[in-house]
């Protein structure tokens, strides 16, 4: 149930930007729609596996702290998302849908997954599943967020990066909590 809640919190940058696509160009194809979703969702599931193995390199290491490491780097991508979410600047960021603005997008969008990625080798998980899942979730609410973006407009924007920044507080906390030992 963890890593589900993860993956959604991740997806919610993502799925921001597919609102802002989906209200910003109305007749958008269901090809294209793909292509957002597609894009979306293999850099999401793609960043973590880069951050698990960098995060391996070091993981012994820090085993006896790692808990201290990722509530900080949760708590900072949570805090720093909600942050974004006040700031609504998506129109900006969107200015067509050509493959080199996605690219873009999907890479500035999963930044925070290469980091969550590295809280995954702390700790034992399964980074192929948790790769799949990442991906798959997020195309999936990369797919709907376009077409909710194309019947309601720009309005959830911000409550979809502000409901994945709270997301990876409250986790954040929980794996503090569950390192010292106090759940």
């Amino acid at each position: 149930m963890e890593l589900i809640l993860i993956a959604i919190a991740l997806a919610m940058d993502s799925v921001a930007v597919s609102i802002a696509s989906g209200s910003k160009y109305k007749n958008i194809s269901f090809g294209t729609t793909l292509k957002i979703a597609a894009f979306m969702g293999i850099f999401q599931g793609l960043m973590p596996l880069i951050g698990y193995f960098a995060g391996s390199l070091f993981a012994d290491f820090v085993d006896s702290f790692d808990h201290f490491i990722a509530f900080i780097i949760l708590v900072y991508l949570g805090y720093r998302m909600i942050k974004e979410a006040q700031e609504d600047d998506f129109e900006d960021e969107l200015s067509d849908l050509k493959t080199k603005t996605l690219f873009f997008l999907a890479i500035a969008t999963s930044i925070d997954a290469l980091a969550v990625g590295i809280t995954f080798s702390f700790g034992e998980v399964n980074i192929w599943y948790a790769v799949i899942l990442i991906t798959l979730i997020t195309f999936v609410l990369c797919l709907i967020a376009v077409y909710i973006g194309k019947k309601l407009g720009g309005f959830l924007e911000s409550k979809a990066e502000f409901l994945g920044g709270i997301i990876l507080i409250i986790l954040g906390f929980k794996i503090l909590l569950d390192g010292l030992n106090l759940i």
